[in-house]
């Protein structure tokens, strides 16, 4: 897989549907803090939106938003407007379905979020703004595409349209992240964008792919097709950490993926990602993750 992919993967991203809202008139929503990752899709419509006290964006039709950080978001058509908190909105049978607010007809959003494994979570959403608006452009055909198909599934209930949804939702998670790279600051740090620069992504590629290979500088560096001294300045300045700090720290986290999550010993997940002996795979376990192996497994 890409580093993206494994990534996402390790994470143990879950995508949820949590239904649309319905509303005309002048109306404001509030929404509290939320752990994970929120979007909102605009079907039809605009509206405001104010992610804590930040200075209110408005997002239009066709475009959507990601909410990163947790932090508190007011939704409105008029942020003059008295916000009601969502909760006092849903019925007592919500199903994730629609939430109707004066009769709607002029309105419509599509929402959900995704969660994601404790305690690797900071990976994502350290290298994301709070708010991530995507506009409507040209270049927008697959999410708009997504958005609608999910519209389908909350308004024509059929079997499976919960599956059906959740996949939608993921659909659009990985192409905001893949436009906001594309549109992102040349001075952004982190993994995320370093996979925009051809030669980081070719080395950060090789790296996933083969983490228990015997990795040196001056291979990596090969991957890259960069000499060994211009790659590892290359590197941090676009990831934030060396070339080896960064493969120790997947490599944790790999590691803390199967002590988690599979019955393998110490000594084989240790010999897979490159450790000769379980006191080496140990001692760097500890060094990365603040918890020896065994007592991460037991949290």
């Amino acid at each position: 897989m890409d580093p993206l992919s494994d990534i996402l993967s390790v994470l143990k991203l879950r995508s949820y549907v949590s239904g649309g809202f319905d509303a005309s008139g002048e109306w404001a929503v509030h929404f509290g803090s939320h752990e994970g990752i929120k979007f909102h899709a605009v079907v039809t419509g605009e509206c405001w939106v104010a992610v804590d006290c930040e200075a209110p964006v408005k997002v239009k039709a066709g475009e959507c938003f990601l909410l990163a950080r947790g932090k508190p978001v007011r939704l409105a058509s008029n942020m003059a407007a008295e916000p009601i908190s969502l909760q006092f909105l849903l019925p007592p049978t919500h199903d994730g379905r629609i939430v109707t607010y004066n009769k709607g007809g002029e309105f419509l959003s599509i929402g959900g979020y995704f969660t994601l494994a404790d305690g690797q979570a900071d990976m994502l959403l350290n290298v994301l703004p709070p708010f991530i608006h995507i506009r409507n452009e040209p270049s927008r055909a697959t999410i708009r595409w997504c958005v609608e198909r999910m519209r389908q599934e909350l308004c024509d209930p059929q079997p499976g349209d919960f599956v059906v949804a959740q996949q939608l939702a993921t659909m659009v998670l990985v192409e905001a992240l893949r436009l906001h790279l594309s549109a992102r600051d040349r001075d952004e740090v982190g993994w995320l964008f370093a996979l925009g620069d051809e030669r980081m992504r070719a080395a950060l590629s090789a790296m996933h792919a083969s983490p228990g290979s015997p990795w040196t500088l001056q291979l990596m560096a090969k991957k890259a097709g960069m000499s060994r001294t211009t790659f590892a300045t290359r590197f941090k300045e676009k990831v934030g950490l060396s070339p080896m700090e960064y493969m120790t720290r997947w490599r944790m986290i790999l590691a803390a993926d199967r002590l988690t999550n599979s019955t393998e010993t110490l000594s084989e997940i240790g010999h897979s990602l490159g450790y000769n002996s379980e006191k080496s795979f140990g001692t760097a376990f500890k060094r990365v993750m603040n918890y020896p192996p065994r007592q991460y497994a037991k949290l």
